[in-house]
Order: structure tokens, then sequence, then C-alpha cells
């Protein structure tokens, strides 16, 4: 089973670069937010104890954000593997979705982070903005700290995979497809030597 950790900062191509690996691999597409959504759409026990913490400001704990995920792999039994899009976030969540995975047979078989020097993602981000209308890709000085709040966040979840041998930069300039041709070729070596 392929299970990737896709990460990198906003701007860096996460999502387009999900859709072309998902397409390739015949992974699911493990984004929390749009299951949070789902599961309160459809009312689920875990969905409604997500709405209320949500209604009240307060970021979904970890261990529903877990049942969420648990719920979804359980659903997706026959899939090749997962991407993880927005997740982890921290090493707590980190060690707990491999306890998870663990009780499933399977584990995170690689990090992919996409590396973009910071005037490019600026750059980026400031034209999606232009292009979606979404506010928080219009200002610079947005743009910067939640680059900064990323790079801060996020650094001990890099060492914690680098130090299980899972980490694994990729060059995220280029075109799209010299990004997604990176990508494959870490995927590809990775799945040669499993």
């Amino acid at each position: 089973m392929l299970n990737i950790v896709l990460f990198g900062p906003p701007g860096a191509g996460k999502g387009t670069q999900s859709q072309k690996l998902i397409e390739k691999y015949g992974l699911i597409h493990l984004s929390t937010g749009d299951m949070l959504r789902k599961e309160i759409s459809e009312g689920t026990e875990l969905g409604m104890k997500a709405k209320s913490i949500m209604d009240q400001g307060i970021l979904v704990p970890d261990e529903v954000v877990i049942g969420i995920i648990n719920s979804r792999i359980d659903s997706e039994s026959g899939a090749n593997g997962f991407i993880f899009d927005g997740f982890p976030r921290t090493i707590p969540q980190a060690e707990a979705l491999d306890d998870l995975l663990q009780t499933k047979g399977t584990e995170i078989t690689t990090m992919l982070a996409l590396e973009v020097d910071q005037q490019e993602l600026v750059k980026r981000l400031l034209l999606r903005g232009e292009a979606s209308g979404r506010s928080d890709d219009a200002n610079e000085e947005v743009i910067s700290q939640r680059i900064a709040e990323y790079e801060d966040k996020t650094a001990p979840l890099a060492k914690y995979y680098n130090d299980q041998g899972k980490y694994n930069g990729v060059k995220g300039m280029g075109t799209v497809d010299e990004i997604f041709s990176n990508l494959c070729k870490e995927i590809d070596g990775l799945t040669e030597v499993n």
C-alpha cells in the first residue's frame, strides 16, 4: 500500500500535484477539511461532534480527526493507498496516524515535501488570489505570515519523518509537469525498493 503525506507551504502546488498523483497511482485523497465537511453534511456522530466544536471557534481535537480518518480508511478497504493532505500537522498527529495505520497493517510510505522558495510562493499566491478572489491570497503580509507559520509549526514534522527515513524533499519549482515528474521519480524509486 502506498501512503503519502504530501507536504509543502501554502502555494507549493499540493492541490494540483495531489490530483495528478491520485490519477497516476490510483490513490484515495484524504483531505481532513473535506472529510470534516462531509461528515457534518451527512450528520454522522463524528460530524456532529466536530460541528459542535467548530461552532465554538475551537480546532477539532486530534482524536476526532483520527476517528474520521479511521472511518474513511475502513470505507476504502480495497484502496492502493492514500494521500494525506492537511494532516498530520503536528508530531502528536503524526504519532496518532502511525498508530492508526499500524492497526490496519500498513504505514506511511513517504512524506513528499514540495520545496519552493518564499519569493516564488508569494508570487504564486498573489496570482491565485487574483484568479480566485481568496482574500487570504491577496495580501502579501498575510501570505508571508502564513508561510512563516508553516515553517515554524511544521519543521518538527519534517524531522519526525526524516528520523524514520521517510522524508523526501522534492523540488517544487518549474512547470506543473516537471514538478509531477520529480514527485513520480521519488515514488517510483521507493516502490522499487519495497
